[in-house]
């Protein structure tokens, strides 16, 4: 991959590891943009006091932590915005739209294929995730929000318009096409971003340059979960500060040596709002199955077999239904190498730790495709997979009563 022109600092280069230099054509653009110090932070955790989550969820749906330096001052997204995306396209990559922020009839008397409306409803605070300072009628800056991959709507005023649904993971947004609008960044890294497609993001090509998206997970049923990336790289607030300082671009501090990577800028903007954050995360229940769309008869047998004959249960330990540690090793994850699991090992050898942990299960009927790839596109494609991995022997009726229980889950 190539680089762009001109980096202010590059980020130091462990061993067997292409970490690329800070630059302008990638997610860690804004190094080159505003010339960061790299220096060492502390370690964060989540035992942190101060949490709030009335403030979390503020922090949650509009606080950029800053990043207008990177979409703004970098990709330019204050630019592409007024001159070509219409309500239309983006409700097209998958941006939704607060109809709460809005008045009645906002469509009827607003061109969804005018830029125009887009200016107003980033004036308006309409667009999840996204947040926009507009002046007189001219856009002045871009910023993101963590709300923009792991929040959603209801789709109760049309689709991509309603009310929001925090947590929920934003399966239509297409982050890669988003990005790629950049007038900064050069044909080949475009087309990287334009191959991942909705309901995909990779947090680490901005790092390594390798290609190789996961599917956005939920940000819901966190409570009692206490390692959320899919390669239990650290606590939640962790990958919180992960994400906020080198994907959305935010001005703070972030330092893990096992990945290489050191980043300080004063004043920082993450680091005392993750507590809060972490609060409302928390708060936030995984939402139920449909009425009706369960067998109850039938998740009771497949519950018996998660727990017994699948042994499912092994790794996926209730409530949570993720790996747990007991005594003086529980806030260490316990984790698995690809091929105990049968997953495609390219992803965790790009992490921290080079293994994955059992994924929390919580509200899989609302959330295809599984994995942390995507490689499966439904619970019976999960179920098959571990089958043929564990030779279960599993019949066809054990099978369907398996993702019935998965699906009450």
């Amino acid at each position: 991959m190539s680089k762009c022109s001109d980096p202010a600092s590059a980020v130091r280069k462990p061993a067997g590891r292409r970490v690329l230099a800070a630059s302008g054509c990638t997610l860690s653009a804004l190094a080159a943009a505003v010339a960061f110090t790299l220096a060492a932070a502390p370690a964060l955790g989540d035992a942190q006091p101060g949490g709030n989550r009335h403030t979390g969820q503020y922090i949650f749906r509009f606080d950029t932590f800053g990043d207008q330096q990177l979409w703004t001052t970098v990709l330019r997204m204050h630019e592409v915005i007024p001159a070509a995306v219409s309500p239309a396209t983006a409700l097209a990559v998958g941006l939704k739209v607060d109809a709460t922020a809005l008045p009645r009839n906002f469509f009827a008397k607003h061109d969804l294929n005018d830029p125009k409306t887009t200016v107003e409803l980033l004036r308006r605070n309409a667009v999840v995730g996204v947040v926009g300072k507009v002046k007189g009628r001219r856009l002045t800056s871009v910023g993101i929000t963590c709300a923009l991959c792991h929040s959603t709507v209801d789709n109760s005023v049309a689709p991509g318009v309603g009310r929001r649904l925090d947590g929920w993971p934003n399966l239509d947004l297409n982050p890669g096409a988003i990005i790629a609008l950049s007038p900064a960044l050069p044909d080949e890294v475009k087309a990287v971003y334009n191959s991942w497609g909705p309901g995909r993001y990779d947090p680490r090509f901005s790092i390594d340059g390798i290609n190789g998206p996961l599917v956005i997970p939920p940000a819901y049923g966190l409570a009692g979960v206490p390692f959320e990336t899919f390669t239990g790289d650290g606590p939640i607030s962790y990958w919180n500060n992960y994400v906020a300082v080198t994907q959305m671009g935010g001005h703070g501090n972030f330092s893990d040596p096992r990945l290489g990577i050191s980043i300080e800028q004063s004043p920082d903007l993450v680091t005392p709002k993750l507590p809060a954050l972490l609060a409302y995360q928390l708060s936030l229940p995984a939402p139920r199955p449909p009425e009706g769309s369960v067998d109850a008869v039938a998740a009771q047998r497949g519950e018996a077999l998660f727990n017994g004959a699948a042994r499912c249960g092994t790794c996926h330990i209730a409530p949570t239904y993720t790996d747990v540690h007991n005594g003086p090793d529980a806030d260490t994850p316990l984790l698995h190498d690809p091929a105990e699991t049968g997953m495609d090992p390219g992803y965790a050898q790009r992490s921290a730790t080079g293994k994955y942990r059992s994924t929390p299960l919580r509200a899989l009927w609302q959330h295809p495709p599984y994995f942390h790839d995507g490689s499966a596109p439904t619970l019976g494609a999960v179920v098959d997979h571990y089958d043929t991995q564990f030779a279960l022997g599993l019949t066809p009726e054990q099978k369907a009563d398996l993702v019935e229980f998965l699906k009450s889950l």
